[in-house]
């Protein structure tokens, strides 16, 4: 099953994160299918950059589901489904 998914970058501290598509069963951190966006929680605005809602939706009507917190951060930036 493809879940989408936050994988952690950054360094110690200061975490960023991408948002990818990845097989369930893999580790957080290890190869993915495809990067869809990244998500910076330490800024104010604009906490979501080089998101594509298409290919998101895409995964998604091909099966992907979506982790609870990448749903909950897509909807509060206005990503409908």
């Amino acid at each position: 099953m493809v879940k989408i998914r936050f994988s952690r970058g950054g360094r110690k501290n200061l975490p960023d994160f991408t948002i990818v598509a990845t097989d369930h069963r893999r580790p957080r951190d290890s190869q993915f299918l495809e990067k869809l966006g990244k998500y910076d929680p330490r800024k104010e605005k604009d906490k979501i950059k080089d998101i594509n809602v298409a290919r998101i939706k895409e995964w998604v009507a091909n099966g992907a589901h979506l982790s609870d917190s990448v749903r909950t951060i897509l909807i509060a930036s206005g990503v409908k489904f």
